[in-house]
């Protein structure tokens, strides 16, 4: 599998203390989304030979595309008022996530993937607000995206529209949730002239370049033979937390495995029901 965002990650190298579902404050479920499920370090925290440099962690300049069109690095996130989104309010952080436009109406560059993030909660929106208030502030400035060429923003479908957390005790839901705000069809989504192609999601495809060589994501639909249809829910699980195949071999980075081990239990049964929904793409 590959997955979302830039980077591998080791078991280890996340936020100690990330907190699960059940977290009691908005802050807290806030560092369980950003530090776990949406694997935010990827893009936004400095990447070294271990991965994510945790030190720095969400103060960007993490290179994210460096192509002729777009030259983007991940932006600082941290509170601080000049260089990073401490003058932000809620709102502006909500806009930003949502429908990918900064406070001074500048569209986000990609590969922050706003398509999917439209279906957040109010209270999952919150939160990760909330949480980016109390990481430690850096004043590290990260220059600015560079466009050449249009700027095509993709709504995942059933992304559009806040999800209504009253569905989550239908675990199908929870999960559908979870792998939209997790952005897994991203990657595991074929694109055709660099745009997705909607109408084979889950069917994988995708190449990815880096340290590792190359990456091929692969088909997380329910298709019986090419897959997932004949792989156990614990296989699925340790593929996702542990980078590890169905066969035992390792999986290729990007996919963020190290963040996804902390997700809680009940999440990833989540997840594993809904992949087992996705129609069988070839």
């Amino acid at each position: 599998m590959a997955g979302a965002c830039a980077a591998a990650v080791t078991a280890g190298a996340v936020v100690a203390g990330t907190i699960g579902a059940a977290a009691q404050t908005p802050a807290e479920r806030g560092a369980y989304l950003v530090n776990t499920v949406m694997t935010c370090h990827n893009c936004h925290t400095p990447i070294g030979p271990n991965g994510p440099d945790m030190a720095r962690a969400l103060t960007g300049g993490t290179p994210v595309f460096d192509t002729p069109a777009f030259k983007v690095r991940g932006s600082n996130i941290t509170p601080d008022r000049q260089n990073g989104i401490g003058a932000w309010s809620d709102a502006d952080i909500e806009k930003a996530l949502r429908h990918g436009v900064r406070p001074n109406g500048v569209p986000l560059a990609p590969p922050m993937p706003t398509g999917f993030y439209g279906v957040l909660t109010p209270a999952d929106s919150a939160a990760i607000a909330a949480y980016l208030r109390t990481v430690r502030s850096s004043p590290n400035k990260v220059e600015m995206p560079v466009y050449k060429a249009a700027i095509e923003r993709e709504a995942f479908p059933g992304a559009e529209t806040p999800a209504d957390p009253a569905t989550f005790s239908d675990n199908v839901k929870l999960g559908e949730y979870l792998v939209t705000i997790a952005h897994c069809m991203e990657c595991h989504t074929p694109r055709e002239k660099g745009r997705l192609d909607f109408s084979a999601i889950g069917a994988g495809r995708q190449e990815f370049k880096g340290p590792w060589g190359v990456s091929v994501s692969r088909n997380i639909s329910s298709h019986p033979t090419k897959g997932l249809a004949s792989w156990t829910d614990a296989e699925i699980k340790r593929a996702i937390t542990e980078g590890v195949s169905r066969d035992g071999g390792k999986l290729k980075p990007p996919m963020g495995y190290g963040f996804y081990a902390r997700m809680t239990p009940a999440d990833l049964d989540a997840i594993v029901a809904y992949l087992r929904t996705v129609p069988p793409r070839e």
